[in-house]
């Protein structure tokens, strides 16, 4: 019998950062419980489709849901609403100039509905930790140089993990999101983790993927060099708007 059948969930040794099969993941996509949020514990987790999402006060709880939401850069709808935007909006976007303030917005916007955040100082820094290192990035919108939108997540291979955004400003993080996606798929990214299904980016485009499918694409895309490093000078944004 495994182990996974005489523990409700696998618990993590602190001396290893060895993951059980994604495969023994709960119903609810629940995997393990435990560890810690050390770079290289959270580098071996994304590169197996796991990811940590637990409330403060609660022990880190590492995640590989069945179904799993992605996004293809190649697939990216565009509503129409949006589509106007993409060439008269007064923003200024920017990539990896501030990924400390970004998460920090995420961790603090209010959402309609939502009281409290996952995004714990725990969590943050240990995210900032991986921008540090050249894994975690961030796409910022600025509005006469205050940050009013933005996003971030982490890049493994051909593959961007995304985390969490906000907006401070109408369509700020929408179109931060698009041309983020835009700016991937001309790099070459096959894939956007988008993790759990959001009505929000069923509207970009976004599907549901069976795990043993987004497993084994995310195996094959993970072959490719990660692009690591600080992404400022990487990815083809457009240029500030006019001042006129």
């Amino acid at each position: 019998m495994s182990p996974r059948h005489l523990l409700p969930y696998g618990c993590l040794s602190a001396d290893s950062f060895e993951f059980p099969p994604a495969e023994w993941a709960a119903p609810d996509g629940i995997l393990a419980v435990g560890g810690d949020l050390r770079p290289g514990r959270l580098l071996a987790a994304y590169s197996q489709g796991i990811f940590p999402w637990y409330n403060q006060g609660s022990p880190i709880l590492w995640h590989c849901p069945h179904p799993r939401f992605v996004l293809e850069p190649h697939a990216l709808h565009i509503p129409k609403s949006l589509q106007k935007q993409l060439h008269r909006h007064p923003f200024h976007f920017r990539v990896d100039s501030c990924f400390e303030q970004v998460i920090y917005a995420c961790a603090t916007t209010p959402r309609a509905g939502q009281k409290g955040t996952w995004l714990t100082r725990e969590m943050q820094n240990a995210y900032i930790q991986l921008h540090h290192l050249g894994f975690a990035h961030s796409m910022e919108a600025f509005l006469e140089e205050k940050l009013v939108g933005g996003l971030y997540g982490l890049s493994l291979g051909n593959v961007f993990f995304g985390e969490s955004m906000f907006s401070q400003h109408p369509n700020a993080s929408k179109l931060a999101f698009v041309l983020f996606v835009q700016a991937l798929h001309s790099l070459g990214f096959a894939l956007i983790d988008c993790q759990q299904k959001t009505p929000h980016l069923q509207r970009f485009g976004a599907t549901c993927w069976p795990r043993p499918y987004f497993l084994s694409r995310l195996k094959a895309l993970l072959k490719t060099p990660t692009r690591q490093g600080n992404w400022a000078r990487l990815l083809p944004l457009p240029p500030a708007p006019s001042k006129k």
